[in-house]
């Protein structure tokens, strides 16, 4: 047991002790441990340890205690607040290294690294703010009572976080917990913690009271699958596959907790002949390389009117020829894979599909300067896709885009809609009518008119529909996804 985790950061980031129980920084109980490996070089940069069941037990009873003290939910909402605040502040005064951080644990540009840490700290900045400000309602009944409806937190919160967005999710999930008085227990993915680590280790610096907030650090199929079963989590936050979200919501069954889910998705950007054709370009390609596509809310189709379809395509083509992937420290237009196993499941659904007969409008290509070891793919243009292919309707999770003609409108709506999946759409017309039409017909959480993605997005509830999960995170949805309504009936008669 030590006080601090070990942990620096120079051309290495090395963390021994990563598990974090009532504010105290442990090693796993079994004295396993982790590597830690840096998707741009596939080389080593640390270790973690790897937390079991055991540990699981330890962080869960710490935080059931914690709730059962009141020692956080006791504080009045303002004081919560300004400590969630007060962490945000933290986060951003360590903006640059946290940045490092994250771009060396994922793989992503360092731009994007920054953008995910600015982001972190504005959801510490806004929960922090709304803490106070989560109301209830009173409800008109019979002559002589009085009904109160309360919001109360719901107790000890499992938050399983992916390895896409350590930062952002991370800080969205812990935030908007917290903010409504609940105690939680962490766990990142393995792939990719390192930041995590260093936030929770700020806001233990913070004033985070013992057992409030507890870190678990290891393998999904051990210390993940034993948090979403243990009987002492009320419930759930998971971000990540369809058939994960599957697993983790049958264990949080066993002992009816309840879930937020957020999962995959296959979403599309629509683009009419009357668009701006302009301003879709740039918009249409970032949505998709961003994070080399590991991304759930990636538009991996990008559906366009005949009449348009070739000329657009082809201006399509011609800004992914020019994109590069490369090393995450020389800020590239598209970084490595989170892994080897990631890139070549990537390389292989690319090869079926053309083996199939699907064309490749067109490739970008590799940095001649990136590291060997490297997990990188070139990014990729499909098309035309047939609405009923595999590689149109499956979760690629890498830069690869599928492009699709459509007819008229009710052929647009279709093939939108055709996918199991329904987590963000985008669409693309200067006819305010069809805008609505289209935003009501599509089946997405999320439609953006003319737009795509909204840098963060913190105010903004994001979920899905079908199989993208459900329950909502951001904006104000999001702190309520956290809290239970009791109602309460006063007889005064």
């Amino acid at each position: 047991m030590c006080s601090a985790p070990a942990y620096e950061i120079s051309q290495k980031c090395k963390v021994a002790s990563s598990i974090l129980i009532d504010n105290q920084w442990n090693e796993s109980k079994s004295g396993k441990s982790i590597e830690m490996f840096c998707p741009s070089t596939g080389k080593t940069v640390g270790k973690i340890s790897a937390g079991n069941s055991d540990d699981v037990e330890a962080a869960v009873s710490a935080a059931r205690r914690a709730f059962a003290s009141k020692a956080w939910r006791s504080l009045s909402a303002v004081d919560r607040g300004r400590l969630l605040i007060k962490a945000g502040k933290l986060i951003e005064d360590n903006l640059d290294e946290l940045a490092r951080l994250e771009s060396l644990d994922t793989g992503k540009p360092i731009s994007q690294g920054r953008a995910d840490i600015i982001a972190a700290a504005r959801y510490f900045e806004y929960y922090g703010s709304a803490a106070d400000k989560l109301h209830g309602e009173t409800v008109p009944f019979n002559n002589g009572y009085t009904v109160l409806c309360v919001r109360e937190p719901i107790g000890v919160i499992g938050q399983i976080i992916p390895w896409n967005y350590p930062a952002q999710i991370g800080g969205r999930s812990i935030a908007a917990a917290l903010a409504a008085g609940n105690t939680t227990v962490l766990k990142p993915a393995e792939e990719a913690c390192l930041t995590l680590v260093r936030f929770v280790a700020l806001m233990v610096e913070a004033g985070m009271p013992p057992g409030v907030l507890n870190l678990v650090t290891g393998y999904g199929e051990e210390a993940g699958a034993a948090l979403a079963a243990h009987p002492g989590v009320d419930y759930v936050a998971f971000t990540g596959s369809p058939e994960v979200g599957t697993l983790v919501q049958q264990a949080a069954a066993t002992h009816q907790a309840g879930c937020l889910l957020e999962l995959g998705a296959k979403s599309p950007q629509v683009v009419f002949e009357d668009a701006d054709l302009d301003a879709a370009l740039p918009v249409v390609v970032k949505a998709i390389i961003q994070n080399g596509g590991q991304t759930c809310s990636a538009a991996s189709r990008v559906i366009v009117q005949q009449s348009v379809y070739d000329a657009f395509m082809e201006r399509v083509a011609e800004k992914f020829r020019g994109l590069v992937a490369g090393d995450h420290a020389t800020d590239p237009d598209l970084g490595a894979l989170i892994s080897d196993q990631q890139r070549q499941k990537v390389l292989r659904m690319v090869s079926r599909a053309e083996s199939e007969g699907i064309p490749v409008i067109a490739r970008g290509q590799i940095s001649a300067n990136a590291p060997k070891g490297g997990y990188y793919v070139e990014p990729c243009v499909l098309g035309p896709v047939p609405s009923d292919h595999w590689i149109a309707r499956q979760e690629v999770f890498g830069p690869v885009l599928c492009a699709m003609p459509f007819k008229d409108e009710d052929d647009a709506i279709a093939v939108a809609n055709d996918t199991e999946y329904g987590l963000v759409a985008g669409v693309w017309t200067k006819d305010g009518a069809r805008q609505l039409r289209m935003a009501n017909a599509i089946h997405a959480g999320q439609v953006f008119i003319n737009g795509y993605g909204a840098g963060g997005g913190i105010e903004l509830p994001f979920g899905g529909v079908k199989r993208s999960g459900h329950g909502r995170e951001k904006g104000f949805e999001g702190l309520r996804e956290f809290s239970v309504i009791k109602t309460i009936i006063l007889n005064h008669a």
